[in-house]
């Protein structure tokens, strides 16, 4: 099982909560610490697109380029962490709730240290548990906000 396991429903449908998570330059609205996030290749995600992603962590700024290994719309992805001394791999599903009216957006997250990284992977890996559930909630509070999302427009 992964270290960090963070769910969230949401008055959404699967199909929307994947659009708008599918569009990796957005992962900063509501992720709480990403001040920055490059896209390689445009804004298209297929399996192989690569982000980096530049998070407040601590007072230091850390960035982090991970790619997508895994693409299943609108259930879900996966991706890991690509270069750097301590790496984040992970998934993202989204279950239909309600005949597909809502939807539970589950993150499931662990990292990887090489050299000193392994040092910090006990620090990361508790960091991120408690800023996981935050950045769902915010997820959450972003999908409800009734913002165009992918095509998408919240009714009313």
């Amino acid at each position: 099982m992964a270290a960090v396991v963070d769910s969230v429903e949401v008055s959404r449908r699967p199909e929307e909560v994947f659009a708008y998570l599918d569009d990796l330059s957005r992962h900063g609205e509501w992720q709480e610490n990403v001040s920055s996030i490059e896209v390689d290749g445009g804004r298209s995600t297929e399996v192989g697109s690569r982000a980096t992603e530049t998070r407040r962590l601590g007072g230091f700024e850390h960035r982090v380029t991970y790619e997508i290994t895994e693409r299943t719309p609108p259930s879900g992805f996966a991706f890991q962490g690509v270069g750097g001394l301590v790496r984040p791999f992970g998934r993202r599903t989204i279950e239909p709730l309600e005949g597909g009216s809502r939807s539970r957006i589950t993150l499931e997250l662990d990292f990887c240290g090489y050299g000193v990284g392994k040092l910090l992977v006990p620090f990361v890996r508790h960091w991120a548990r408690k800023h996981a559930p935050v950045n769902n909630r915010r997820l959450r509070d972003r999908l409800e906000s009734g913002a165009a999302i992918g095509g998408f427009h919240q009714k009313a």
